[in-house]
């Protein structure tokens, strides 16, 4: 796969890296992978990984050139505030193999933030410091920016930030086909049913089908989720499942499932 574009069936893939020792020692929650998520989805682009670093930086460059050269975009979130420890800067310079410096257009980009020029600080400069090579993501909640370098996108780990710099880089993204989704209320446990729907999976390469166990007072439940980029496709495999479910019922003397959610 080249890792500027599309893998050769067509798909456009993506990794999360979220950086921060915060993350790790559970004093933060990570919100911001299930946004990115969630947005890429929408757009057709496949999130095959999230992985959560500490603020080191070796660990840092290491899994951005892993992830980098693995997929068609990498998303980056955290560590490029104006802290010591904000060390995610350094770190892409470090793995792409460029100078990091203060850029002009992030310096004044931050000078209109602050009514003084005073109030722009060394400490707050760190903010502009970008790779050379790199263009700027813009931030319109705290004006400092986060940046692209090849296929790397680094933005802000406060979410509200993130979310923004996310549709400003939305746009200029290539995007892949759409999944769509159907998800089936299952009645009986996952025991009753594993053997059956993986024999479905199997009649049905072009679907992906998730078992999603549930539990309330009544017992146990199950939903299950068919998903494919072919509609036809998924139209298919979803009424082998419920024609399953059918069966399992008669056999058990209970009545079928009838709801279904099309997504």
């Amino acid at each position: 796969m080249n890792a500027e574009g599309a893998a050769a069936d067509g798909a456009v893939t993506a990794a999360v890296l979220v950086i921060g020792d915060e993350i790790l020692s559970g004093r933060t929650r990570d919100t911001n992978s299930g946004t990115i998520a969630a947005r890429l989805t929408e757009l057709g682009i496949d999130l095959l990984e999230i992985r959560v670093v500490p603020d080191d930086m070796d660990r840092i460059v290491g899994a951005v050139n892993e992830l980098r050269a693995r997929h068609t975009y990498l998303f980056t979130t955290g560590g490029i505030g104006p802290t010591h420890d904000d060390i995610t800067a350094d770190a892409i310079a470090a793995a792409f193999g460029v100078t990091i410096d203060i850029d002009e257009r992030a310096r004044a980009i931050l000078s209109t933030h602050y009514a003084r020029p005073e109030d722009l600080t060394p400490a707050r400069l760190r903010m502009a410091r970008i790779p050379a090579g790199a263009d700027l993501i813009d931030n319109p909640v705290s004006k400092a920016p986060g940046f692209r370098l090849g296929n790397v996108h680094v933005m802000a780990g406060v979410p509200k930030i993130m979310e923004a710099m996310l549709e400003a880089i939305t746009p200029t993204l290539t995007t892949g086909r759409v999944i769509v989704s159907e998800t089936i209320d299952c009645p009986f446990g996952e025991g009753w049913i594993a053997e059956p729907l993986g024999a479905i999976q199997a009649l049905h390469p072009d679907v992906t089908i998730g078992s999603y166990p549930r539990f309330s007072a009544a017992g146990f439940s199950t939903r299950l989720v068919v998903r494919s980029r072919d509609g036809d496709a998924l139209a298919r495999a979803a009424a082998a499942v419920r024609a399953m479910l059918a069966q399992v019922a008669g056999a058990r003397g209970v009545a079928a499932p009838d709801h279904t959610d099309i997504i």
